[in-house]
């Protein structure tokens, strides 16, 4: 019923080994499976994909959706309790699933059309709005930020002096106080903590929608970094810097404070992740990001 693109298929063999092999092979018959259980037919033979899972453009009684195919685990049920939440409000519209299979019916977004077509300007105004939607009280289970921050200094500062020291002493300070401050600071909410242009599709029953969402339970603004360094390209001056992240937060409603902390955060740990595995662009990207923000002290808790 589908073919499984090979360049998908080298990556999550070259990820995850013998068991991402074997997943593989399972996917045609579960998606043939899953066709009959949910009266699917199947639009396109070779599924849509990106680095974690596939997408299957299928049908159901003239009605057009998607079958998002993931491995089996945490992240999937996550992802199913955030959607849940959502009930479609600022967010693909969940059908049914089956979180042990990996498997996730959605409405059909248009993949061709994310908000990265859009100018940074608007693309940031319209992604802080939906921040805000997503704001909902968080369902129970979901990871917290104090849990995923565990030990985050000690992390950071390993990282640092096994890299030898990439990132300027006084940013990393910066970093590991924040680190250590800001998890169990703000008000507790469901937070789409993957939320970049590319992640928010253009839909039918509202204009843009979040996708993909590695739900957490935290303050909304967690999700502003990807925002800043996604698109970090199309800003050309230090006031570009200070004028997006100004516009982020002034659409989602955030705290001024705690959205710099995160910046500044979450920037010296994907700079580090980047150096870690041999990417130049990213780890540049948020350095020019950092260096724009922090010296201006109108940002400073």
């Amino acid at each position: 019923m589908i073919k499984v693109p090979e360049e998908f298929a080298r990556w999550r063999t070259r990820v995850d080994g013998e068991a991402g092999r074997e997943w593989l092979r399972s996917l045609p018959a579960l998606v043939e499976r899953l066709a009959a259980r949910w009266d699917l037919t199947v639009d396109d033979a070779e599924p849509l994909h990106g680095g974690l899972g596939l997408v299957v453009l299928a049908r159901r009684e003239g009605q057009r959706l998607a079958l998002k195919l993931s491995r089996p685990g945490g992240p999937v049920t996550d992802e199913v309790a955030a959607l849940r939440a959502w009930d479609g409000r600022g967010a693909v519209h969940l059908l049914d699933a089956e979180p042990e299979a990996g498997a996730l019916l959605l409405e059909r977004l248009d993949h061709t059309r994310s908000l990265r077509v859009l100018p940074l300007w608007e693309a940031a105004e319209i992604a802080g709005a939906l921040i805000r939607t997503l704001a909902v009280a968080p369902p129970a289970g979901l990871r917290t930020l104090t849990e995923i921050a565990a030990g985050t200094a000690d992390h950071l500062t390993r990282r640092q002096q096994a890299l030898g020291d990439p990132v300027p002493a006084r940013w990393m300070r910066m970093a590991l106080r924040y680190a250590s401050e800001l998890p169990s600071a703000g008000d507790q909410a469901l937070v789409h903590a993957d939320l970049h242009y590319g992640n928010v599709l253009a839909g039918t029953r509202q204009p843009w929608l979040a996708t993909d969402p590695r739900a957490v339970q935290g303050v909304a603004e967690y999700s502003v970094p990807e925002l800043m360094w996604t698109r970090a390209d199309e800003m050309h001056t230090h006031a570009d810097v200070r004028r997006l992240l100004d516009l982020i937060v002034a659409a989602a409603e955030l705290d001024a404070g705690l959205a710099y902390g995160w910046v500044v955060t979450r920037c010296v740990d994907y700079w580090l992740w980047g150096l870690e595995r041999g990417l130049t662009v990213d780890p540049a990207r948020c350095e020019a990001i950092l260096g724009a923000l922090i010296p201006g002290s109108r940002w400073a808790r």
